[in-house]
């Protein structure tokens, strides 16, 4: 997947300014595609020049003038090409499972304290995602078209850090024991 394809899912959903975009994306897509404000403004730039999105641009007074993204007819069907495009597992890159790979060379209690740092990033991310559902889908027996597959994406993340945490306690557990 590339940073393209997060953008014009992220656009699918309603047309935005590249800030609004950006913001969004921090609190959508970015939960499991992370690119920095550069990163995605390049992108939009790109995806303009190829017609994959279109830019209106939008007077300000007293501000800079903004552009509104959309999604193309181009722009919509490589995202429907892509989607019906099986994909692979992506591999997983962790720098904790790398060091405790390698953790005989450190003390247990260096491992065990790297390991709470990391049950805590996991549980705040609990957290973060457990709100989101409460705020966004507290009727969970309707669901729009939208609606439910950002669920379904959402309930993924929920049971990524709860299954982190679960394996947080058992290494540390084995560790301390």
């Amino acid at each position: 997947m590339a940073l393209s394809h997060a953008i014009l899912a992220a656009l699918n959903d309603r047309a935005c300014s590249g800030y609004d975009l950006a913001k969004r994306f921090d609190g959508s897509v970015g939960f499991f595609w992370n690119a920095t404000h550069q990163q995605i403004y390049r992108e939009l730039t790109k995806l303009e020049e190829q017609s994959q999105i279109e830019a209106q641009l939008i007077e300000q007074e007293h501000r800079p003038d903004k552009k509104i993204y959309t999604l193309t007819e181009e722009g919509e069907e490589l995202l429907r090409s892509w989607i019906e495009t099986p994909s692979t597992v992506s591999p997983i890159k962790d720098d904790l499972l790398v060091k405790i790979f390698a953790g005989t060379i450190v003390s247990p209690q260096t491992i065990v304290a790297e390991l709470k740092h990391h049950r805590i990033q996991h549980l705040e991310s609990l957290h973060t995602y457990q709100a989101i559902a409460d705020r966004f889908f507290p009727d969970r027996s309707q669901f729009s078209d939208v609606g439910r597959y950002q669920y379904i994406t959402l309930r993924q993340g929920i049971r990524i850090e709860t299954e982190w945490l679960a394996w947080c306690e058992e290494a540390i557990e084995l560790l301390e024991s």
